[in-house]
């Protein structure tokens, strides 16, 4: 297995890297190579085994996509995008990275003796119907954000690529990964990890939302068990249809905050303080707040989200010190 992850240095990507390394196989067969790229290079994962690679460029960059995708990459991992709320304001960089680098990697598979795997991290926001919405497996696209939309043309570009024998895609429509570590960034969603990172280090954080918005959620865990499931998985069984809504959970704000005060403390929630955004909210209250999910459920062996206390505990027994470290806490 020769792997590349684009967007190696993103927390997803650093995450996956550092299991693959402590895994030093996938799907079973031994990792020979791994190449991480990133605007800047990122770090190389702890206890390796394999030769790795650290790569810096854009992703949009031809040149720079051929140097990441070398002859002989048998699976790609393209997790590199310009998160939500950037892409709503900067047209022009959303559609550079979120679709011209989904094109430029396209490109670089087609310069490869075999078809890789590629594991696309597409996105909830590809779809609409707000809060009310139950979406089921075959419902229609309709995004309402700029990001959405680079990521449902991603999502066609890539099935084409798969029709034509260029690469083998699964396309993963992540749910709003909570808790992410580190710091708030520029998604739109940023604020529903806020909510519980913020309080865990002792920090008080922003609502824009009220406590009954629900939204569809998973876990880091999680989202890294199913890129290496959709990595090794036949895909005979997707057909055409190389789209998936994975099994994650819908939860409201005011569920997320009782978990956090289950795990810590009263204390902990009263750090949350409500400050409507009427931004944020135009962006994330067209999003629909749960999939029915059964196809990756039932006929793709996807694992099932955690409960939301566990969530927390993961990222308490895994992030916690790391993010504390990070933000000089």
């Amino acid at each position: 297995m020769r792997i590349t992850i684009l967007g190696g240095g993103g927390f997803l990507g650093r995450k996956l890297a550092q299991r693959l390394a402590r895994d030093g196989a996938l799907g079973g067969d031994p990792v020979e190579a791994l190449t991480l790229f990133d605007l800047a290079p990122p770090a190389t994962p702890e206890g390796a085994a394999f030769p790795v690679r650290c790569l810096s460029g854009d992703v949009a960059d031809p040149a720079a996509l051929a140097a990441a995708i070398p002859v002989g990459t048998t699976h790609v991992f393209h997790l590199a995008a310009v998160v939500s709320a950037q892409a709503e304001a900067d047209l022009d960089l959303g559609l550079r990275v979120n679709l011209h680098g989904t094109l430029a990697v396209m490109q670089a598979c087609r310069a490869l003796e075999r078809p890789p795997r590629v594991v696309f991290t597409s996105s909830v926001a590809s779809f609409s119907g707000g809060q009310e919405a139950v979406l089921p497996d075959d419902a229609r696209q309709l995004p309402a954000n700029s990001y959405g939309a680079q990521k449902a043309m991603g999502e066609l570009l890539l099935q084409d690529a798969s029709r034509r024998g260029i690469l083998d895609v699964v396309s993963i429509r992540l749910p709003t990964v909570v808790i992410r570590p580190g710091r708030p960034n520029r998604a739109a969603s940023s604020f529903v990890s806020a909510i519980l990172r913020e309080p865990l280090l002792g920090l008080p954080t922003e609502l824009p939302v009220g406590e009954d918005f629900a939204l569809w959620i998973c876990s880091p865990r999680r989202a890294v068990e199913w890129f290496l499931h959709a990595a090794t998985m036949d895909t005979a069984a997707l057909g055409l249809d190389r789209g998936i809504n994975p099994p994650g959970r819908s939860a409201t704000v005011a569920l997320m905050l009782n978990a956090l005060e289950a795990v810590a403390g009263p204390a902990a929630r009263a750090l949350v303080r409500p400050a409507p955004d009427p931004a944020v909210a135009a962006i994330v209250s067209g999003w629909p707040a749960a999939f029915t999910a059964e196809r990756a459920r039932r006929l793709l062996g996807f694992s099932e989200q955690e409960s939301l206390e566990e969530l927390i505990e993961a990222f308490i027994a895994e992030d916690l010190e790391e993010t504390r470290r990070e933000r000089g806490l």
